[in-house]
């Protein structure tokens, strides 16, 4: 077995990055009834992967990707202490995977690429029931901060 390696996703990616992002909406579906039915996307990831503000990380091993994510730099509301921050999203490690510290080295990756930037807070959206997530997100230092809420009228 080869070394896994972290790297910039590259537009070769992309047939595979769009079987990723289908992953993530299937696993997100029982926590949001509020998603459409059908298919959906949630990204444009080739514009992402080509945007000067987003890094598309991809996780690497013999030859095959087995992870994604990306950093997203996002101004911050006018209150806070920093005028910008790096937003995580589509992240996503293939099941075979899971469990082995794929995700902790794509964030890994993705903080360094925020601190290049100068940025110095990282922040992600997690579904409150999806506890799986919000353990790996603990387990790399994150903590909750806000629940959002809804209610359909």
């Amino acid at each position: 077995m080869e070394k896994m390696i972290i790297r910039p996703a590259t537009p070769d990616d992309l047939d595979k990055l769009l079987t990723f992002e289908q992953g993530i909406i299937t696993t997100e579906r029982p926590f949001d009834v509020t998603l459409r039915e059908g298919h959906i996307n949630y990204y444009d990831i080739a514009k992402m992967i080509t945007a000067d503000n987003v890094e598309v990380a991809v996780a690497e091993l013999d030859s095959e990707i087995i992870g994604s994510g990306y950093a997203r730099i996002d101004d911050s509301k006018d209150y806070l202490k920093y005028a910008q921050h790096a937003y995580l999203g589509f992240m996503y490690v293939d099941p075979k995977y899971r469990g082995k510290g794929v995700n902790q080295q794509i964030i890994e990756y993705l903080k360094q690429w925020a601190l290049s930037k100068n940025l110095t807070e990282l922040r992600l959206e997690v579904y409150d029931e999806n506890l799986p997530a919000i353990k790996a997100y603990e387990k790399v230092g994150f903590s909750k901060l806000l629940v959002q809420m809804r209610l359909g009228i």
